[in-house]
């Protein structure tokens, strides 16, 4: 049985595809660069050939793939369904009873081969990516610059040397007041050169460094292991030289590192490797771990019995005494107690040590064994993150609708940079033995994925919690900000206005506004107990604003431009925003009954009395100004009949 992908799959996976790419690309850029910016210290003035950088950017790009698969997918995904909510194409999808999961089935697909992708790159190109980068990156540390001798300061990038310049001149390439502090086999027989001038040159196959020197005096004591240590006769030997030529070894070609270095990174190794390896390890802590416990065992204070004579394998059995370690001390002469508290000290300082370098070496292990364990663990949580950054990125562009690289790129820092947060801690803190394994690697996976499943639930449904335009509607009604009317001039109107009667109604509601201000008493404080624990829907202001709706409709199909102004500067009101905070009369209790949130939503209310009392003032005064230019209209018909 074949299974054909319908047409809908195809069309989206077209649009992902291309995106993908792109963003790939981008994604792999971004942090390579954020990886050069790290390593341009060991790349400048190496002389370093355009083979070797392809090399080193190469490996680079290999080895940073995982980590941008899911980069990808995550801003991929929300430029997709972003563009097709911008562009209704998701609404039009939707409206034909096809689901968001239905959508998502092709891109699912994918995104597991990415995943699965994800997980063979780490387990098998990554490591040798790991292992070459690295020898490349430590030969390149490991390459000697050009030498660019600073003037004022000792420069220490020649091998045992310490040259001091006071004054350089660049057009004659020659150094002026030279020191130079050389080191040989030790301290003691180190040699300082003193030169009135001087220059630097390489040799041709870069091996070597030679100094011309010119004017200058050589210090050097002549230590050797033929002279006795401390002895007060040592040779010295001082000589003044006119022109003096020192060879000194210096490599500067690129000679590439040994890939043992890298043999105990876990890095550099496969998943199967890194179990054996810490099968392995197991074993040899174990086994040194026994070994320091019998040590430690061994080493207790303990008085040997005798042997039995009839026993033909020699037994240690510890005789237990009671000695009165006090009297026995006192008993001792000053001398002696001096030198049983000095032998004593010597047990304790050396135990001290012994246990201390134990201890270093038992964390030592311990702290290889959980970077292995992590490195095993995060070959499969960054592969599984491709699944859980889609199952981001896909429900909120389908949320957001908003297409481009504005918005989806923020959204997309933004979940990154909480990814990257959340990996790096719980990696940090395993490593140093501050959280269980367990807890730290999977902190960004189980922080994440429970998100991915609410926000593809919520974008299922067509919830509007993550709707940019749900919360500024809320955040307009909660400080009384409505947004402002808006009349246009209809091209065909089906029935003209009936002014006359308009005129009439809009007269009785002047009249009824200024009854009702007067009887509510807007400006005064409102009663805490009506707003909180008796709170009822005020239904003359409901029945007044509805009047007033209708007239407004009425007079929207006039022509009239002064009537069309007129009715677009009418406010718009909130009928139930002034009597209570919620419409549930048991949230109004448990409001009143919370101080603080009881204050806060007080004054809110008063403040939207205020706001409806200067909209029935506004309301009063478009009224009489509609009512005036009716009263025009009307008499200019009767003239004209």
């Amino acid at each position: 049985m074949v299974i054909k992908p319908k047409k809908l799959d195809i069309f989206v996976m077209k649009q992902f595809l291309l995106l993908f790419v792109g963003t790939f690309f981008i994604c792999l850029f971004v942090l390579m660069m954020q990886f050069v910016w790290r390593s341009v210290d060991e790349m400048i003035g190496k002389g370093l050939t355009i083979d070797i950088l392809g090399e080193f950017f190469w490996y680079m790009g290999l080895m940073l793939m995982p980590q941008a698969f899911p980069l990808a997918i995550l801003l991929a995904s929300l430029i997709t369904f972003g563009n097709l909510g911008e562009s209704s194409e998701l609404t039009a999808i939707k409206a034909a009873g096809v689901s968001l999961l239905q959508v998502f089935r092709g891109m699912i697909i994918f995104v597991v081969g990415i995943a699965l992708m994800s997980f063979y790159f780490q387990n098998v190109v990554t490591p040798n990516a790991n292992r070459a980068f690295g020898r490349l990156l430590i030969s390149m540390k490991q390459t000697n610059p050009e030498l660019e001798i600073p003037e004022g300061v000792f420069y220490g990038g020649i091998p045992n040397c310490n040259v001091y310049v006071q004054k350089k001149d660049m057009d004659r390439r020659m150094l002026y007041g030279v020191m130079i502090y050389r080191l040989t086999s030790s301290f003691e027989d180190a040699a300082i050169i003193l030169a009135d001038s001087g220059s630097i040159a390489m040799t041709e196959e870069k091996k070597h460094l030679i100094l011309h020197l010119y004017s200058g005096e050589w210090f050097e004591n002549m230590r050797s292991s033929d002279v006795v240590a401390g002895a007060s006769n040592v040779p010295y030997r001082r000589e003044t030289f006119t022109q003096r030529d020192i060879v000194i070894d210096f490599d500067a070609g690129f000679n590439l590192a040994d890939e043992d270095v890298f043999s105990h990174d876990p890095r550099t190794k496969s998943l199967g490797k890194i179990l054996v390896d810490i099968d392995s390890m197991n074993n040899s802590y174990d086994t040194l771990g026994m070994t320091y416990y019998s040590q430690e065992r061994s080493g207790l204070l303990y008085i040997p019995a005798s042997t039995p004579q009839n026993s033909g394998v020699a037994k240690k059995t510890i005789a237990v005494t009671e000695i009165d370690i006090d009297s026995a001390f006192s008993k001792l002469s000053e001398e002696k107690k001096r030198e049983v508290v000095s032998a004593a000290l010597d047990k304790v300082n050396m135990a001290n040590t012994d246990m201390e370098f134990k201890t270093y070496i038992t964390n030592d292990n311990e702290f290889y064994l959980r970077k292995h364990r992590l490195e095993a663990i995060a070959k499969f949580t960054l592969a599984f993150s491709c699944i859980i950054f889609f199952f981001i990125g896909a429900p909120l562009g389908a949320i957001i609708r908003k297409g481009g690289l504005g918005m989806p790129l923020i959204v997309s820092v933004l979940v990154f940079i909480v990814y990257f947060i959340l990996e790096n801690m719980g990696t940090k803190m395993v490593r140093e033995g501050a959280w269980p394994l367990w807890f730290g690697a999977f902190l960004s996976t189980a922080v994440l994925t429970p998100l991915s499943v609410f926000f593809t639930i919520k974008a299922n449904k067509d919830s509007a919690i993550l709707n940019a335009d749900f919360y500024t509607n809320l955040f307009r009604r909660m400080f009384g900000i409505m947004p402002k009317r808006y009349v246009a001039s209809k091209e065909v109107i089906l029935h003209a206005p009936d002014y006359a009667a308009d005129a009439e109604q809009l007269l009785q509601i002047n009249e009824d506004l200024a009854e009702y201000a007067r009887a509510h008493k807007l400006f005064t404080a409102p009663s805490v107990v009506k707003i909180f624990f008796r709170s009822q829907p005020d239904m003359v202001i409901e029945s007044i604003n509805e009047r007033q709706e209708t007239i407004i409709e009425d007079l929207g199909n006039t022509r009239d431009k002064h009537i069309l102004s007129a009715i677009n500067r009418y406010p718009v009101i909130l009928t139930d925003a002034h009597t209570a905070p919620f419409k549930d009369h048991r949230l109004n209790v448990i409001a009143g009954i919370i101080l603080p949130v009881g204050i806060f939503l007080y004054f809110r209310i008063w403040r939207f009395r205020l706001i409806l009392l200067r909209n029935i003032r506004q309301i009063r005064h478009v009224n009489q100004e509609v009512i005036a230019r009716i009263n025009e209209l009307l008499d200019d018909e009767n003239k004209n009949s």
